[in-house]
């Protein structure tokens, strides 16, 4: 069995009661941020998905704390959902189970039985922000978490200081058919509300109206722009209507 960095780690202790000083985040004790971490972190590119072989060995049944763990042996499509969390500065540099260093400001991930090496979308499920991470480690062994993520993944997906957040998974496969991106400029829990920003839409900004969406994800109604074929026409339109709205919007990968 070939098991490294977030996988042959000592068990994962219980969270800490109280982080650091120096830091706000919910993670494990002795683990975290640097003490500065790089100011791009936001900028990050996504994991690009291409075809490459599988792990020789990473991909093989294993055991962690008495439970069997059977990778898929093949990439197919797989949509999961869960809690999500990440791991920092104590594994940062350590091999994990592909033997690749374990870069935290690189988006990677680790998954007990996703197959190594992967490419999967990870959704934040409160907020709707997607990124793209490569699967090169296992892991999480801790139960009720489904997916342990690089700082730099959980820092664009915007849950550093909780620590963990619901997510959602979804396999990408190399060469299929490319996502598309929206652009979020809001989440409600009223369809009202909604309703009320999509109307102002239609009298404000004409030039975008036949592209809003309304849609109920989970007990969220968001509205979305869209679609575009790339983040560079999203962020485009994104940077338009924050002007003319005075709003964040938020790139969205469908």
């Amino acid at each position: 069995m070939f098991l490294a960095g977030c996988a042959s780690a000592p068990p994962e202790p219980e969270p800490a009661q109280a982080p650091p000083a120096q830091s706000k985040g919910g993670y494990y004790k002795d683990d975290g941020p640097h003490e500065s971490p790089p100011p791009n972190l936001a900028e990050v590119p996504d994991a690009e998905p291409k075809v490459e072989p599988l792990h020789r060995y990473a991909n093989r049944p294993y055991q962690v704390f008495g439970r069997n763990y059977v990778p898929l042996a093949q990439l197919q499509p797989y949509r999961e959902r869960g809690l999500a969390s990440w791991y920092g500065r104590r594994f940062h540099g350590k091999k994990t189970a592909s033997g690749e260093d374990y870069d935290m400001y690189a988006m990677s991930a680790a998954h007990p039985t996703l197959p190594i090496p992967s490419y999967v979308r990870v959704t934040h499920l409160e907020s709707g922000r997607s990124v793209v991470v490569r699967v090169n480690d296992r892991g999480p062994f801790h139960p009720g978490r489904v997916v342990d993520l690089s700082y730099a993944a959980a820092y664009k997906l915007g849950f550093i200081q909780a620590g963990s957040a619901q997510v959602e998974l979804e396999a990408v496969l190399p060469g299929g058919e490319p996502a598309a991106v929206y652009v979020q400029v809001g989440a409600f829990t009223s369809r009202e509300n909604a309703e009320g920003l999509r109307a102002r839409f239609a009298s404000e900004l004409a030039w975008v109206k036949e592209s809003v969406q309304l849609l109920l994800t989970g007990n969220l109604w968001r509205l979305h722009v869209g679609p575009y074929r790339s983040r560079e026409d999203a962020r485009s339109i994104a940077e338009r209507l924050e002007s003319h709205l005075n709003l964040k919007p938020l790139l969205i990968v469908r």
